[in-house]
């Protein structure tokens, strides 16, 4: 039902109740005034015709009684009126006449009880009669003394009773007359109010249901219905402002949606309610723009990683996964981070997602990928994302059933969105490692140089004195390097050069440190040696370079290498100082003959 419909439903359900109430009470007024009116003169009646008895009485005339009481009868509405003698009357002055006595319960009631007693008989359609019986009471006070005439009668016995009957149908009239026009009346009156009411409101009311159903079609995400038929002025304006308002917020929503959409991945469910879709989108952005700004100020490739696995753990509620990285330039795949196992032997034997870019689901081809080979008891789903040209990042799900498959499925687009975010920041950072390895390596040897030293040499010191380790330190020199790049060119010396990195790298530990020192000089510290150990491996070293052929155009050459040597902390507590000292030991070999290892003594610090 239309609010309309109710209102005026209500409207006339109040007045009719009004109208009832009204009708009911102005009845019952009536009847109470009309009852106590004639009640009032029924008892003016009685008290007179009881003085006329009494008068009567005392002069002697009361035999003339019934012409007074019939001529009485004559008079306007009075029906009946009779006497009832009581007991003590009757037995001293007998029955009187027509049997003044009692003539029916009500009168012997009255006779019994001394008091008076009303009967009315009501009918709508036919006459109605009201009937009152009142008692006359034996008294001495007074001016006329009862007793001296009724000598058997005691004070305050019922003497008699005098009954009166008159019609009321007169005062039913006027009440039903009036009840009628007044009944009238209202209902004239109810129906102007109704009328007026529903021309007074019916445009609200209208716009109400109007805008009820926009507000509900709105609630479910439908912005597009406007109000329509409005009547009145301002039923009108009310509606072209909520018009114009959802005119607003419709264009506002969409241009909203479609403008942030395209900053994440396709949605994969979609709101009816484009404001619920527009809240959606950005409270993924929100989440995205601040993963963004996070890993921006991480200052490892590591770190960024672990920062997108927590995203996966406790945003995704992915909890087992694995992430590599595969350069596509020499087909190289590293373990980037391992949230519980490695289920894959993806760096040995390749990856087939990132080798077809499309994703791997062993749900829907069991084996599907043969580098997985510890996957009998989970399914793997596989997802390869381009991060530049030369680097991929592969992410690598693994799921106990089927339908967490799909749902890693469903959320694609969400991890989209945090791999589309971290791609320039993995980017950058993947350059400024390259910067800083290409500032701290010699671009001909790939050892490092001399700037990684000075920067690194507090750190070794300190690290060293911690850890009570011992270093030993060599100073390599290639004998008579100037000759071979006067004699042969530099290019000849670059590879003299190269083959004295090869045969250091050759000869040490993944734990030593090889430094291009500058020109034809390499430093290597030795991790964790003795002095015996040094010398053994300086001289290991020498012999090793002295066999290597140096290709020298259309001919090879040898040459030889001097090395002098120093110990960390037996020759000073300081890395840097041990350096200088394996310098001295080195120059002292270059004095002595060259093509010799030479140990630092304190005496060649006369020199």
């Amino acid at each position: 039902m239309q609010t309309k419909n109710k209102i005026i439903f209500l409207v006339i359900f109040i007045t009719f109740a009004m109208f009832v109430l009204l009708i009911a009470n102005l009845i019952y007024n009536f009847r109470d005034y009309g009852v106590k009116n004639i009640d009032a003169k029924a008892q003016a009646l009685a008290k007179t015709i009881e003085h006329s008895l009494t008068s009567q009485m005392v002069t002697g005339v009361i035999e003339n009684r019934e012409l007074f009481l019939s001529q009485l009868e004559d008079l306007p509405n009075i029906d009946k009126i009779w006497l009832s003698r009581g007991q003590d009357v009757v037995d001293m002055f007998g029955i009187g006449f027509n049997n003044e006595i009692a003539r029916d319960d009500v009168d012997k009631e009255v006779l019994k009880t001394g008091e008076t007693k009303r009967v009315i008989t009501e009918n709508i359609f036919s006459k109605s009669h009201y009937r009152i019986t009142i008692p006359y009471i034996a008294t001495s006070q007074g001016k006329i003394d009862c007793m001296k005439c009724h000598t058997n009668a005691k004070e305050g016995d019922t003497l008699g009773a005098i009954t009166i009957t008159m019609s009321i149908d007169d005062s039913k009239e006027v009440g039903i007359t009036t009840v009628t026009h007044t009944a009238i009346i209202a209902l004239v009156l109810m129906i102007i109010i109704i009328f007026l009411i529903n021309f007074l409101i019916s445009p609200f009311l209208s716009l109400f249901d109007e805008i009820k159903k926009v507000m509900n079609k709105a609630q479910s995400g439908d912005y597009s219905h406007r109000i329509e038929n409005a009547q009145g002025k301002e039923a009108k304006d009310v509606a072209s402002w909520i018009n114009g308002l959802l005119e607003k917020l419709e264009i506002t929503l969409d241009a909203i949606d479609s403008k942030i959409s395209i900053f994440l991945s396709d949605n994969l469910i979609e709101e009816k309610d484009h404001l619920i879709n527009v809240k959606n989108t950005v409270d993924r952005l929100s989440d995205v723009y601040r993963f963004r700004k996070t890993i921006e100020y991480d200052e490892t490739l590591d770190e960024i990683y672990s920062r997108l696995a927590h995203v996966f753990r406790d945003k995704l509620d992915i909890k087992n996964f694995n992430f590599f990285e595969s350069d596509t330039i020499n087909n190289k795949i590293e373990v980037v981070y391992v949230q519980e196992q490695m289920y894959c032997n993806i760096v040995e034997t390749g990856c087939r997602a990132d080798r077809t870019n499309t994703i791997i689901d062993s749900t829907q081809f069991k084996d599907v990928c043969s580098s997985c080979d510890k996957c009998d008891n989970v399914n793997y789903f596989c997802i390869p994302y381009s991060i530049s040209n030369e680097l991929d990042l592969i992410v690598s799900i693994y799921t106990d059933s089927v339908k967490e498959t799909q749902r890693i499925r469903e959320i694609i687009p969400y991890i989209q969105d945090y791999i589309d975010s971290a791609k320039t920041v993995i980017v950058s950072k993947k350059l400024m490692n390259i910067l800083e390895l290409n500032a701290r390596t010699d671009p001909l040897t790939g050892l490092y140089n001399r700037k990684y030293l000075d920067d690194s040499i507090d750190k070794i010191t300190a690290q060293a004195t911690r850890a009570n380790v011992k270093f030993g330190v060599l100073m390599v020199d290639i004998d008579h390097f100037k000759m071979v790049n006067d004699t042969y060119g530099h290019d000849v010396g670059d590879n003299a050069i190269k083959i004295v990195a090869e045969t250091l790298i050759e000869n040490t530990r993944e734990s030593d440190i090889i430094v291009r020192f500058g020109g034809e000089e390499f430093i290597v510290l030795l991790y964790n040696c003795d002095e015996k150990a040094v010398e053994s491996l300086a001289l290991k070293i020498k012999n090793a370079f002295a066999e290597k052929k140096i290709p020298a155009g259309s001919t090879t050459i040898s040459k030889t290498m001097s090395i002098g040597t120093s110990m960390y902390p037996k020759d000073n507590n300081n890395v840097k100082d041990c350096i200088k000292y394996a310098d001295l030991a080195l120059y002292e070999a270059k004095e002595t003959g060259r093509n010799k290892v030479v140990a630092f003594k304190a005496e060649l610090l006369q020199k």
